[in-house]
């Protein structure tokens, strides 16, 4: 595991009883990614309803990446990443060893721990990222997110769906907007 691949919290996360998630951890996927859905139909049988793991499709247009570790829908597109109890992310092959560990499978990812091997893993999982919307018959990244943003004046990625009755959009906060709809502000 390398430290690059863990990031704090981009803001003060509460500890108040009333606030501390019952999930381990926060996986944030691409529900329009047939191999992604895959691997998220898996992981949920082995949750079996404990609610261990929680499943966040940042292709949803209420993705809010303010309640998502600050991960917009563009950075969450190119890697994979995960949100922690205390606010941090992970991303990359240390997402899957921590989603897998908190399953009880641990050892399918186990011998990522070693550095040569973790090294290596994180190196083949760019590649396959990378490549991953071709690989699975998609829009290049630019073209889903000029799509997106098509569709996202309608919705600023803030969860406010272009809705000044959210307050987020009519009130100037630019927290959780997608880096697209900045340019749209006015900032």
């Amino acid at each position: 595991m390398t430290s690059s691949n863990i990031q704090p919290a981009p803001f003060a996360v509460e500890t108040s009883p009333s606030v501390i998630p019952n999930w381990k951890i926060k996986l944030l996927y691409d529900g329009e990614c047939p191999l992604c859905l895959r691997e998220v139909d898996f992981l949920r049988k082995r949750d079996a309803g404990r609610g261990l793991v929680c499943f966040v499709d940042i292709a949803d247009q209420d993705y809010n990446p303010a309640e998502n570790g600050g991960v917009d829908f563009e950075t969450a597109m190119g890697r994979i990443h995960a949100v922690l109890p205390d606010g941090s992310t992970v991303k990359n092959v240390e997402v899957f060893r921590r989603v897998y560990e908190i399953l009880g499978m641990g050892w399918v990812y186990a011998a990522t721990k070693l550095p040569l091997v973790g090294t290596l893993a994180d190196a083949l999982y760019g590649i396959w990222a990378d490549r991953r919307l071709a690989l699975t018959g998609r829009a290049d990244l630019a073209t889903l997110l000029a799509s997106r943003q098509s569709v996202g004046n309608a919705f600023a990625c803030d969860g406010s769906a272009g809705n000044a009755s959210a307050g987020n959009a009519s009130a100037g906060n630019s927290t959780g907007r997608c880096r697209l709809n900045e340019e749209n502000s006015g900032q």
